[in-house]
């Protein structure tokens, strides 16, 4: 289902016409639960690049949304994974930031950065896999949400729709009821309930070779 089908499936349905800024609020208000709620496998990437010496954090990519794995590599192309940890613990394990070694854990530090421990030693080249927010569907026009399962994203907008119509409680109800049934679907797609990185939870790591 592209953008254009999407719309005319809102309005068909709740026989409403809305406004372009009212169907671009709903289906986006959608997608924002959606991608928050479940880790979709087709919609991870990886991205390269190298710590800083002696600083502690290391920015996310833009798009970012939750971590997969993080990997620092040494020169000769081995990868080691870094274990996962919460801030408390980073803190904890690594009190004194101007304590330099290769880093074994990291952490999510705010919404920006992650915090690493040791704090690096040297400019480390690292890999990260994550879990990214796509574009919408409002400005992309199609997207692996709408192509793969829209039924999600339509349930989703119309709740969305239907509350700000004020519809009716069992009418919401309804709607409301549909959207989880996708929803778990969905979660059930992506396996994964897997909020945190995979290697905290000590899954059997391989190493590339």
């Amino acid at each position: 289902m592209n953008y254009t089908e999407l719309k005319a499936n809102i309005q068909d349905i709740c026989e409403q016409t809305f406004t372009a800024e009212q169907l671009a609020m709903f289906t986006e208000q959608a997608e924002q639960f959606i991608y928050n709620a479940v880790q979709i496998p087709a919609l991870r990437r990886n991205q390269t690049g190298f710590l800083s010496i002696a600083d502690p954090y290391l920015i996310f990519p833009v798009d970012f949304l939750y971590p997969f794995s993080l990997a620092v590599i040494d020169a000769a192309g081995n990868y080691t994974y870094l274990l996962n940890k919460d801030v408390n613990f980073m803190r904890e394990a690594y009190p004194n930031p101007t304590s330099v070694a290769k880093p074994k854990h990291y952490g999510l530090f705010d919404d920006t950065a992650f915090i690493l421990g040791p704090t690096p030693d040297i400019a480390y080249s690292v890999e990260l896999h994550y879990g990214y927010y796509p574009q919408t569907i409002v400005t992309a026009g199609t997207t692996w949400l709408g192509d793969e399962f829209d039924t999600a994203l339509l349930n989703g907008a119309l709740v969305q729709a239907i509350r700000f119509m004020k519809g009716d409680a069992e009418m919401v109800a309804l709607y409301q009821q549909m959207f989880e049934q996708s929803m778990t679907l969905l979660k059930n797609l992506g396996d994964g309930k897997m909020r945190e990185d995979m290697y905290r939870s000590g899954q059997f790591r391989i190493e590339p070779r």
